[in-house]
């Protein structure tokens, strides 16, 4: 009966799982998702209404610029409050470079229209010589 209980007394302490190993990696991997996680943070922001609303609180950036261009939410494009194409606009964007050259062009962009939209218009201002572009974005 010694025999017996002394060979399962072996069995046990031969069956034992060093730990080591698997903590070190765990270790590792949770070094690794601590250092990245602050990289993977993104900021949302809203796109402002393309609408022209009458609000008292508006910000005196939105009306200090002669020129103004609005893309509504059917992708339509409006160069200071006229509904313009896309020629159109290159020729009144250059237009408004000659008389204000060193004015900043201001974009609301509707939070439903297309980004391609956005393209076609940031291509046509850069075009026309403009070197900036502000984009009003709705706040908080």
């Amino acid at each position: 009966m010694r025999k017996r209980s002394s060979s399962l007394k072996s069995d046990f302490e031969e069956t034992h799982i060093n730990l080591t190993p698997l903590i070190d990696v765990v270790f590792v991997v949770l070094i690794i998702f601590i250092i990245i996680a602050p990289m993977l943070e993104l900021d949302r922001i809203q796109l402002a209404s393309a609408a022209v609303k009458e609000s008292k609180e508006s910000a005196p950036l939105q009306e200090s610029s002669p020129v103004t261009i609005r893309v509504q939410e059917n992708n339509s494009i409006q160069f200071n409050n006229r509904i313009v194409n896309e020629k159109e606009l290159l020729q009144l964007l250059k237009e408004a470079k000659r008389a204000h050259p060193n004015k900043i062009p201001q974009l609301f962009h509707d939070k439903k229209a297309h980004f391609g939209t956005y393209q076609t218009v940031k291509n046509a201002v850069e075009t026309a010589g403009f070197e900036q572009l502000d984009i009003i974005l709705q706040p908080g």
